[in-house]
């Protein structure tokens, strides 16, 4: 569910604040665990540290990612492959018929 019109985006006054401080140039990663902050218009440019609860995933911010939140370029699940060893097998068997043949040697 959306936030109410009347209040406006939310963005972590403290995460405004450290924006507010540094340089538009400056290369300083800003660690946030605020994932639930929108972008703002006064963010573009800046690189964020957003904790997805394991680490700090570094997200440069463009100017297309405003209106968004933080956390949706932060994503908390890795995707592991399905298929275990027999997906494994399929796969080799796979690289081993595109591979490209070596090339003839010259004669000389």
């Amino acid at each position: 569910m959306s936030r109410s019109l009347k209040k406006g985006p939310y963005v972590d006054p403290k995460l405004l604040k450290k924006v507010s401080k540094l340089k538009t140039g400056d290369r300083t990663v800003i660690k946030t665990w605020s994932r639930d902050s929108e972008i703002s218009p006064e963010m573009v440019g800046f690189t964020f540290g957003v904790h997805n609860g394991k680490i700090f995933v570094e997200v440069t911010i463009k100017e297309e990612m405003v209106g968004h939140r933080l956390g949706e370029f932060s994503l908390t699940r890795k995707f592991v492959k399905h298929g275990g060893k027999m997906q494994r097998d399929l796969e080799a068997a796979a690289k081993q018929t595109t591979a490209p043949a070596p090339a003839p040697a010259a004669k000389k």
